[in-house]
């Protein structure tokens, strides 16, 4: 076992000052017990802490280092941008680049408004939605995770047709009353629920591949099921597209799906590991924000020229390279298949589920398809699967509930060295 006494101290003295210790709550590892491990740098495909001890990062900052970490082409466009100063509050030509870049990849988006993180782009989506709509209910899938803004820690009720109920202290209950809860794969309840609110749903939204209750992919059918119910009854369809946007594919899941959204919601790969958020769509519906429509929203750092240009600069080489594509895919189904291939070699009835460079391995004897399939998961035996690649220097994410990603620094050896280190975790779960 690697020696974390600098982490053990960072986490004791973190408690005095931050709640919990940690800046987002599953850093905590209480889901997964012990100590959280605090990073220093990391280079490629892994993460050393500060205790000196390496990892392979099988994270990835939640997605958006699809290139590696510290990768040279980003690194040098934020210094250069850095020389300039790293905020202006003013408009800048790297903003009109990357959303004429954004534009250009995503044939859903026409028009696209930079902001600072996941949680801004979706909060900002749902108003535009409600502005451009005139109405004030939503439709949230269970399970699905669109950040911390009120209108998204909403509760099921109990079925199908109840008002949410709030999920965190904090949230209202009018608020709670707006936002209604459908199953994931479920086309049946969406209909159900619209019938039951006819003219009021201004939105759904939904992660088109889920990766905030594990890895969950919609069922054939299921995308552009809500494709032709939202054409139906006038509904705004949102992709929230934070992880999966530019990583399944160069378009996202939507590409990769071939479902298009009346918005998209952006994060993380367009910051190249920066803080950053975008939300776009229809030129129509993108034209009801302010200045030139009536639904506000600002930010004194939205547009920021760090974030720009870090961001350029990974899109461009995606751009410009979609080999990269082709060897994450590669890289993870190679992995995928040969941790499938211990499971069933220990005799073992786990399942994966796995979509491009994005996979979850469940702890569960039946397949994942919504958020009831997710929780009949086994988390305490996952707890000990995960100290035990902890132990060998492999970094998953530290919940049963999360998605992992493969970077394009991953190579042969790397995967190799993953799954040595699982066959080794899953015969410490059979002593």
């Amino acid at each position: 076992m690697a020696d974390t006494t600098k982490s053990k101290s960072l986490f004791e003295k973190a408690k005095q000052f931050i709640p919990g210790g940690v800046n987002s709550p599953v850093r905590a590892f209480r889901a997964v017990g012990g100590n959280p491990i605090f990073m220093q740098k990391a280079k490629g495909a892994f993460l050393y802490d500060e205790d000196g001890n390496e990892y392979v990062d099988l994270i990835n900052s939640w997605g958006p280092m699809i290139l590696g970490h510290a990768h040279p082409i980003v690194e040098e466009a934020v210094k250069s941008a850095l020389s300039g100063s790293p905020s202006f509050g003013a408009p800048t030509a790297r903003e009109v680049e990357m959303a004429e870049l954004i534009c250009s990849i995503l044939p859903s988006v026409e028009r696209v408004r930079m902001v600072n993180s996941g949680t801004e782009a979706t909060m900002s989506a749902i108003r535009v939605a409600r502005g451009f709509t005139g109405r004030d209910k939503i439709i949230k899938m269970e399970g699905c995770y669109h950040g911390h803004g009120d209108s998204f820690l909403i509760a099921a009720g109990s079925g199908a047709l109840t008002f949410g109920t709030p999920d965190s202290p904090g949230v209202t209950k009018g608020t709670a009353q707006d936002t209604l809860i459908a199953p994931f794969n479920n086309l049946k309840a969406i209909e159900h629920i619209i019938d039951q609110n006819k003219n009021q749903i201004a939105a759904i939204i939904l992660e088109p591949v889920v990766g905030n209750m594990g890895t969950v992919l919609p069922q054939p059918g299921y995308l552009e099921g809500l494709r032709k119910i939202c054409d139906k009854h006038g509904v705004v369809l949102i992709f929230d597209e934070v992880m999966t946007g530019f990583r399944l594919a160069l378009g996202g899941a939507q590409q990769r799906y071939n479902v298009r959204p009346d918005m998209t919601t952006m994060g993380k790969i367009i910051g190249g590991g920066l803080p950053v958020g975008a939300y776009g769509g229809k030129k129509e519906i993108m034209d009801h924000v302010s200045p030139v429509g009536p639904v506000y929203q600002a930010g004194t750092l939205s547009g920021n020229p760090l974030a720009m240009a870090a961001g350029l600069a990974m899109l461009k080489y995606l751009k410009a390279n979609p080999a990269v594509y082709t060897n994450i895919d590669k890289q993870t189904t190679t992995l995928v298949d040969g941790l499938n291939g211990q499971i069933k070699k220990a005799g073992l009835n786990y399942s994966i589920n796995a979509v491009g460079s994005m996979f979850t391995l469940f702890f569960n004897d039946q397949h994942v398809i919504d958020f009831d399939t997710a929780k009949t998961s086994d988390t305490q035996t996952f707890a000990k699967y995960f100290q035990a690649m902890l132990a060998q220097g492999i970094y998953m994410a530290p919940s049963q509930y999360e998605a992992m990603f493969i970077s394009n620094s991953v190579d042969d050896a790397i995967v190799n060295r993953i799954l040595e280190s699982s066959e080794k975790a899953f015969a410490q779960l059979k002593v």
